[in-house]
């Protein structure tokens, strides 16, 4: 056999005080094998070993999947401690992989690779991690034969063993705060999901995990961690995961922009140009295998910023920040773009890891971004309710004014029966002193008086149904037979407003402190509370009332309560948490708390604000709580409140 000719590839230099080397293109050497039968004596014949290019000179990448390609490596110590040196290939595509640690023999070759198990791999490890038997100063070469189905790089490092435990705490630290922020989102955004029923959230959360199934295929930590034995499932992974994150982002993306209402006709559009691009995604994956599937996502995610843009120029301020995300996203894509096409100029550790931060400050800010949309909806609804609100008021001063102008008519119509009174008499004073043709006129007159009278009598009667009506409408409203929850919170509007009236009530007959008697007080510091100058105890507005330890808004409160009374106690939960915005299950623990007061209290025979007295009801407390409150917002020392509470017990 001819001598084979000289090595085409500059050997790698292991020096002893670096812990990690990058292998250059120029430090291999590649032969590509259309047949997938050579061996490795048939690569060190001359014929095929003469055509083996450098990597400086040929293409870095694998561009015919389903070839072979042989790579050959050279290595050379410097240093006078030789250190134990390994190969690490980057690339988790990569199907089938066999290293030679020796030229002359095939012992001691390892076979492994994607379609392979995970325990075929010399050690356990995301990336292919091989050891070099590097011995003394000599140059060592080496073969590596790779087979993929897709378009991959030939990117690879070499590590010492303290630079591989330091990049290994390194990297997987990393991953596992990336994987630990997306759960943490997905866990947020489902249970906000659970509690709203929003669908945004929901699809968020299966975006969320579409990008999980990316980078676990992607980086080799699902093959590592979640399916070792089955190589098969690693496929479906790595086919399926692409299509389904565009499928899930251009669904969610479109909701969150609500593109078919703001933009219908672009929608459409839009709508099929993802469809498209995910059912080229498949093909490329199961049919094509171009490796450059990532090209795919350019359109449907530019088309996406667009509407975004449109949208926030419309005026839809949450839209910048699915901006912000897409921008960073798109800067990441490009990276791994490039390294697709075997442009390395770019590549480092940074933009290896960029499509990682990428994603985590995407899915963080379109996190905030949707609760951003929420709170802008709760705005709009906010402005809504006071347009209704002036317009109720609005109401309010046209039957105020329509009440007025009633009473002017009353006012003009006994001016108008005075005057007339006034002329009849002096026409009956004229027909005293004629004759018949006075005589004929005052019967005319007295027709006419009949007839005003008759009048005046129907205007009466209306006036007095008039009034009869306007004053029982003023009784329903007193009574809150008819008021709503707009026209209930003009009377009580805020929890300030509740406080005072239940804190006037409470004590509209003076101050006596609960635990000594006294009846001098100063302001505690809770609102409108009640603090005994004597024994410092604090009382708030709410204790001892139907109110103590209400979960929600006092004002909502006030009304549920007024609302059971004025329907005695036959108003369902189911409306009231209707009308209330409550769970169902809130109101029918507080109306079972009302009823039991109603049943409690006597019953009120004037029937006048008898709901107010349902929030005096004490009951709802009982005294080992009343203990606890009063050590909770006492000021003694721990000796006396200890001392008190056992009186307090006793009493």
């Amino acid at each position: 056999m001819q001598p084979a000719p000289g090595p085409t590839e500059r050997p790698l230099l292991l020096d002893d005080g670096r812990s990690e080397v990058l292998v250059a293109p120029i430090n291999y050497s590649i032969l590509e094998d259309q047949s997938g039968m050579l061996t490795l004596r048939d690569v060190q014949q001359p014929r095929y070993a003469a055509r083996f290019v450098s990597g400086a000179r040929a293409a870095t990448t694998m561009e015919h999947p389903g070839s072979a390609y042989w790579l050959r490596l050279t290595t050379q110590a410097v240093g006078p401690q030789p250190q134990h040196w390994y190969l690490e290939l980057f690339d988790s595509h990569l199907n089938d992989i066999t290293f030679f640690p020796q030229t002359t023999t095939t012992r001691g070759r390892i076979r492994t690779g994607a379609d392979h198990p995970f325990s075929t791999r010399p050690y356990g490890y995301k990336n292919y991690l091989f050891r070099l038997p590097v011995a003394g100063t000599e140059p060592h070469t080496y073969y590596l034969r790779l087979q993929s189905n897709s378009r991959t790089s030939f990117l690879a490092k070499v590590r010492t063993e303290q630079g591989i435990a330091e990049h290994f705490q390194l990297e997987y630290g990393l991953l596992g705060a990336f994987y630990g922020m997306l759960l943490i989102m997905i866990v947020y955004n489902f249970w906000l999901y659970s509690f709203t029923g929003e669908q945004t959230y929901l699809r968020y959360v299966l975006y969320v995990l579409s990008c999980i199934m990316v980078f676990l295929s992607e980086d080799g930590l699902g093959f590592q961690y979640l399916w070792p034995g089955q190589p098969w499932l690693n496929w479906v992974v790595e086919i399926t995961a692409p299509p389904l994150l565009l499928l899930t982002f251009g669904y969610y993306a479109r909701q969150f922009l609500d593109t078919p209402q703001r933009l219908p006709r672009y929608d459409q559009w839009l709508r099929a140009i993802v469809l498209l691009s995910v059912a080229a995604l498949a093909l490329d994956g199961l049919w094509w295998k171009t490796g450059m599937g990532m090209v795919l996502y350019l359109l449907p995610y530019g088309m996406l910023f667009f509407a975004a843009l449109r949208v926030w120029r419309r005026g839809f301020l949450p839209a910048r920040f699915v901006l912000l995300a897409h921008s960073l996203v798109a800067i990441s894509v490009l990276f791994l773009i490039l390294r697709k096409l075997g442009i390395d100029t770019f590549t480092n550790p940074y933009t290896v890891y960029s499509m990682n931060a990428a994603f985590v400050v995407e899915v963080v800010v379109l996190s905030y971004a949707l609760g951003d949309k929420i709170r802008s909806i709760q705005r709009t609804t906010l402005k809504v309710e006071q347009r209704l609100v002036k317009q109720l008021r609005k109401k309010h001063d046209v039957q105020h004014r329509l009440v007025e102008q009633l009473r002017q008519n009353d006012e003009l119509k006994d001016q108008l029966n005075s005057e007339l009174e006034g002329l009849v008499a002096q026409r009956t004073a004229e027909l005293q002193r004629q004759g018949e043709t006075i005589a004929l006129q005052n019967r005319d007159l007295v027709q006419a008086n009949g007839l005003l009278a008759l009048q005046s009598a129907a205007i009466e009667k209306l006036n007095t149904d008039l009034q009869r009506d306007l004053q029982k409408a003023q009784t329903a409203r007193v009574l809150s037979q008819e008021v709503d929850f707009g026209e209930f919170s003009q009377i009580y509007p805020d929890k300030e407003a509740c406080l005072t009236y239940l804190a006037d009530l409470k004590w509209a007959h003076g101050y006596h402190c609960r635990k000594c008697g006294h009846d001098n007080y100063c302001e505690g510091r809770e609102a409108l509370s009640r603090r005994c100058t004597r024994c410092r105890y604090v009382e708030s507005a709410t204790s001892y009332t139907l109110l103590q330890k209400c979960k929600f808004s006092i004002v909502k409160a006030f009304y549920a309560v007024f609302l059971l009374h004025t329907h005695n106690g036959s108003y369902s939960a189911q409306e009231l948490s209707r009308v209330l915005d409550l769970r169902r299950a809130t109101c029918s623990n507080f109306s079972q708390k009302v009823l039991e007061a109603m049943r409690r209290l006597p019953a009120d025979p004037a029937g006048e604000e008898g709901w107010t007295r349902l929030l005096l009801d004490d009951t709802s407390m009982e005294p080992d709580e009343a203990v606890d409150e009063y050590l909770a917002t006492a000021g003694e020392p721990d000796h006396i409140m200890k001392r008190e509470s056992g009186k307090l017990k006793n009493k």
